[in-house]
C-alpha cells in the first residue's frame, strides 16, 4: 500500500493519516461502537476536545526476530477473541527492475492458486473457517493479511492456508491471462480519468529514472510479456524472510505469537532484505497540460518531500494539516471553497516513503477558471511559507491532533497496520507517542521552518488536465459566494 495521497474526509482525520498514512482505519471508533451495539457521534467541533487530551490506549509491543530473519512486533489483545496477523515485503513496484508491474501482478496471484487448491477452494477454505484473507501492493511495499478467530481448532488450519498461499503459491497459467486481461482493460479505463492521466504524469516528472516514476500496476507495454518463469523468480527474491515483517495483533500469548512467527517465516522462500531504493534527484519545475475534454481541471501541485525517518516529520504534518491536511479550515480550503466556490475539496499532503516521497497538492475545478485557480493556490502556499501559521492555527490543530489520538489504536486493524508501518519503516517502537509529544511542543516558528526548509513555491512540478478554454476572471473572496462548488468531481 502505497503512501497514498488521502484527504481527510473527518474533522478528527488528519492525525490519523499521519500516524498510520496509508495504513490507518478512519471508522475504526465508530465501527466498534455500533458494533457493541452503542449510538455513535462524530466529533461536531474542536472546542468539543477540551483543554485536557483524552486518554489513549498505550501499547506494549513485543518484537523479536525468526530464526529465518524476520522481524516480528506483537501485542497482546484479549478483548475479542480474534487476531490479526500482517505480512509486510519491501517487495513494491520500486522493487520492479525492468518489469514494471511485476510487483502487483506476483501479490495479485498469490491466492489464485496453491497445491491441491485453486482460487474459489482458498477462498470457501478461508470463508469456512470464518477468517479473512486480504493483499495488496504498492510502491514501497506489498502486504498480505489474515484475520482470525484465535481457537485453536480454527487457528490452526487458518494459519497453514495463509502459510501456503503467501509462501508457496503456484501461479496458475489461466489465472495469470485472467489477471492481465484485467489489467489491461483497467489501462483503458484509465484513458478516460483525467486525474489518473495527470497523476502518472506528475510522477514521471517528479520522479524521471526512479523506481518511483512509474505506475505500481505497470503499463499496456510491459504487462503482457511478463511470465510464470519471472513472477516466481520475483516471489522468491522479494517474498523471502529476510524481507518480511510479521505483525500480530490480538488473543494470543507470547509463545502462541511466537509460534505463529516462526511457522510463517518457515513457509516464506529463505533470502535476505532487499536494499531500498536510492534517494531521487531533484525534478525540474515547469507546468505540463494534458488535453482533456471535461467541464473541469484536474490539478496536482507537487514537490519532493521527505522519506518515513525525517526528523521534520511532525513539524511537516503540523504545517500541513494547517494548509490543506485536513477539511473545513484549512488555508487552503477556506480561500479556494469556502470564500471563492472554486472546488468541492482543495487538500495537501506529505506521503513519507522508503525515500523521498512527494508533497502534493490536488484539486479540480472548472475549467474556466483553472490558469487562476491554478495561481491562487501557489500564492496560498507561498504566503503560507513567508508568514508561517498563526498561533491561533497551530493551538487548534493542537488539540485536534490530539483529540484523534487515540483513534489511532483503538481497533486490533489499526494497530496492526501501525506495527507493519513500524517495522517496515524501522522506526522506534515509541515512534507513535514520540511524534504525539514532539507535535504538541511545537512552536510557530518551528513549523513555519520547516515548511521552508522542505518546500519552495518557486520550484513546483505541476500537472493539469482538461480542455483549453477560454479563461475567465476569479470571483472575489466574500463569505457567500456566488457560485457554489460542483457537487461531485468529475471521473
Amino acid at each position: 500500500m502505497s503512501e497514498p495521497i488521502t484527504p481527510r474526509r473527518l474533522l478528527a482525520g488528519s492525525t490519523l493519516l499521519v500516524l498510520a498514512g496509508w495504513l490507518a482505519t478512519f471508522s475504526a471508533q465508530a465501527a466498534d461502537a455500533a458494533s457493541a451495539g452503542q449510538p455513535t457521534r462524530g466529533l461536531q467541533s474542536v472546542s468539543e476536545l477540551g483543554s485536557t487530551a483524552p486518554s489513549h490506549r498505550r501499547l506494549n509491543i513485543q518484537n523479536w526476530t525468526t530464526a529465518e530473519g524476520a522481524k516480528v512486533l506483537f501485542v497482546e489483545a484479549h478483548e475479542l477473541p480474534m487476531f490479526d496477523l500482517r505480512l509486510t515485503f519491501a517487495a513494491g513496484s520500486s522493487q520492479d527492475q525492468n518489469h514494471p508491474g511485476i510487483a502487483l501482478l506476483t501479490n495479485a496471484m498469490l491466492n489464485e492458486g496453491v497445491a491441491g487448491k485453486d482460487v474459489s477452494a482458498i477462498a470457501q477454505g478461508f470463508e469456512g473457517l470464518g477468517a479473512d484473507f486480504s493483499n495488496g501492493a504498492y510502491r514501497d511495499m506489498a502486504v498480505a493479511s489474515l484475520r482470525s478467530l484465535s481457537d485453536t481448532d480454527k487457528r490452526t488450519p487458518a494459519l497453514k492456508l495463509f502459510a501456503d498461499v503467501v509462501g508457496k503459491p503456484t501461479f496458475p497459467a489461466d489465472a495469470l491471462v485472467r489477471i492481465k486481461n484485467q489489467l489491461l482493460a483497467s489501462f483503458e479505463f484509465q484513458k478516460q480519468n483525467p486525474a489518473k492521466l495527470a497523476s502518472n504524469e506528475l510522477f514521471t516528472r517528479l520522479y524521471g529514472s526512479h523506481p518511483y516514476a512509474h505506475p505500481s500496476e505497470g503499463d499496456a507495454k510491459s504487462l503482457p510479456g511478463l511470465s510464470i518463469e519471472q513472477l516466481r523468480a520475483f516471489h522468491k527474491r522479494a517474498y523471502a524472510a529476510g524481507n518480511a515483517v510479521i505483525a500480530i495483533v490480538g488473543d494470543l500469548s507470547r509463545s502462541e505469537a511466537e509460534q505463529i512467527a516462526a511457522q510463517v517465516s518457515g513457509a516464506l522462500p529463505k533470502g535476505p532484505a532487499l536494499a531500498k531504493p536510492a534517494q531521487p534527484a531533484a525534478p525540474e519545475a515547469g507546468v505540463t497540460h494534458i488535453d482533456f475534454p471535461s467541464k473541469q481541471t484536474q490539478m496536482f501541485i507537487a514537490q519532493l518531500g521527505i522519506d518515513r525517518k525525517d526528523p521534520d516529520f511532525a513539524a511537516l504534518s503540523m504545517g500541513n494539516q494547517i494548509l490543506g491536511g485536513g477539511a473545513f479550515g484549512t488555508r487552503l480550503m477556506s480561500e479556494v471553497r469556502e470564500k471563492r466556490g472554486l472546488t468541492y475539496g482543495v487538500y495537501s499532503a506529505f506521503t513519507p516513503m522508503q525515500v523521498r516521497g512527494p508533497f502534493m497538492i490536488n484539486l479540480q475545478t472548472r475549467a474556466e477558471l483553472g490558469d487562476g485557480t491554478l495561481k491562487l493556490v501557489q500564492d496560498i502556499l507561498r504566503d503560507y511559507l513567508k508568514t508561517g501559521p498563526t498561533q491561533e492555527e497551530l493551538d487548534n490543530a493542537k488539540r485536534e491532533q490530539a483529540g484523534s489520538f487515540p483513534l489511532s489504536n483503538a481497533s486490533n486493524a489499526s494497530i496492526v497496520a501501525q506495527l507493519g508501518a513500524t517495522g517496515f519503516y524501522d522506526m522506534p517502537l515509541t515512534w507513535m507517542e514520540d511524534f504525539l509529544q514532539q507535535s504538541q511542543a511545537l512552536t510557530v516558528e518551528q513549523v513555519k521552518t520547516a515548511m521552508n526548509k522542505h518546500l519552495d513555491a518557486d520550484k513546483l512540478v505541476i500537472v493539469t488536465a482538461g480542455p483549453k478554454v477560454a479563461q475567465q476572471p476569479l470571483p472575489a473572496p466574500t463569505d457567500k459566494p456566488s457560485e457554489q462548488p460542483l457537487g461531485v468531481p468529475e471521473h
